[in-house]
């Protein structure tokens, strides 16, 4: 079955103006690396290109066709000599409050693709802008990836981690490991915007998984219930060891992966957390503490905690800090760690290899 790219124009491939209307050349702009992504996407992969436009009242007085038809031509003559060509263009030219089924997020345009057994659409993707595109990727029932510049935005991506999610897949996983001891619920996103939501019942210990996901550029979901009634190791151990196997599972082969990764200062504090995706396991700890606990966490169990991630994630950790502040040390080793993640684990696309000369990680 054909995998289909159901793509928006306005804001996705060209930018789109306040008033919400190309209708003359200058105000047409394209997307930065929209082009050579889809020329990417169309050399590499078989998707079938389906361009889907809502234009609102073209045709209408306040937008009529004349002034559309020669710049949408433009956009298409430019994109075809460039080696984009679109296998189908949808266009629809009602108002919102027309609440017409082929205007978006309504697929009225799109199901002559859904009801065909000829297209695998579950593994298809809408690309597009706005959280209506979104909605419209939900009625299709297929995946979403969203352009925008903003990293801070739900869903955000670039048009270049938009082509390495159509060209080697999405690299999300999740998983529950549950024991007497503990319940362990990881779920994340590796190309995420670093979203987090993380309750492990012990707050310092939540406040230092977030540093992992919000500078990692991670969606991390971790969700712990543990023995603490007896004392934190299961809780910290298991949380680390699901978190581990969870990477894991997320970088799948690992093509185009840059493998290696970090130091980083805070304050009084210079942290190193240098990692190696290469599938050998081991740990370098160089971290000094003074103090028993740092807020509701026992300083023992940070060894543990990435002892037990680099042996289920399968990666090299070396990991050093200095300073006086142990609270500022130990929380510049995790921002370190997710500096050092975001780091290895980006993609390169136009570079999809094992980044081994073994052939193997």
């Amino acid at each position: 079955m054909r995998k289909i790219l159901f793509i928006d124009r306005d804001g996705t491939i060209i930018r789109e103006p306040e008033d919400e209307q190309i209708d003359a050349f200058e105000k047409l702009h394209f997307v930065p690396r929209a082009i050579s992504s889809l020329v990417f996407l169309r050399q590499h992969t078989d998707y079938l290109f389906v361009m889907v436009s809502n234009q609102d009242g073209l045709g209408t007085e306040a937008f009529p066709e004349d002034t559309f038809w020669p710049v949408h031509n433009f956009i298409l003559d430019t994109l075809k000599g460039e080696g984009i060509e679109f296998d189908d263009i949808l266009i629809d030219p009602h108002f919102p409050q027309d609440n017409a089924p082929t205007r978006k997020p309504n697929i009225g345009l799109v199901k002559k693709y859904i009801d065909s057994e000829e297209y695998d659409i579950k593994n298809s993707f809408v690309i597009g802008d706005r959280d209506t595109d979104r909605k419209f990727a939900e009625n299709i029932g297929c995946r979403f990836l969203q352009v925008t510049t903003d990293p801070k935005e739900p869903f955000s991506s670039t048009w270049d981690k938009i082509a390495a999610i159509a060209y080697g897949g999405e690299r999300k996983a999740e998983l529950r490991r549950t024991t007497k001891e503990t319940d362990v619920f990881v779920s994340l996103d590796l190309d995420g915007s670093g979203c987090c939501d993380i309750e492990t019942g012990l707050g310092f210990f939540d406040h230092m998984l977030e540093q992992i996901g919000k500078h990692g550029m991670i969606d991390l979901t971790i969700h712990t219930k543990g023995d603490l009634n007896v004392d934190e190791h299961h809780t910290i151990e298991d949380t680390a060891l699901a978190l581990g196997e969870c990477i894991l599972h997320a970088l799948g082969d690992k093509r185009g992966i840059e493998r290696y990764g970090y130091c980083l200062p805070m304050d009084d504090c210079l942290c190193h957390a240098c990692l190696d995706f290469g599938g050998r396991p081991w740990l370098v700890w160089d971290v000094h503490f003074k103090r028993e606990r740092i807020g509701d966490v026992p300083t023992e169990m940070f060894y543990h905690f990435f002892k037990s991630l680099s042996d289920t994630a399968k990666m090299n950790l070396n990991i050093r800090a200095e300073g006086q502040n142990e609270h500022h040390m130990i929380e510049g080793v995790f921002k370190a760690l997710a500096r050092s993640l975001k780091m290895a684990v980006r993609r390169d696309v136009y570079h999809f290899e094992l980044p081994s000369t073994k052939g193997i990680l």
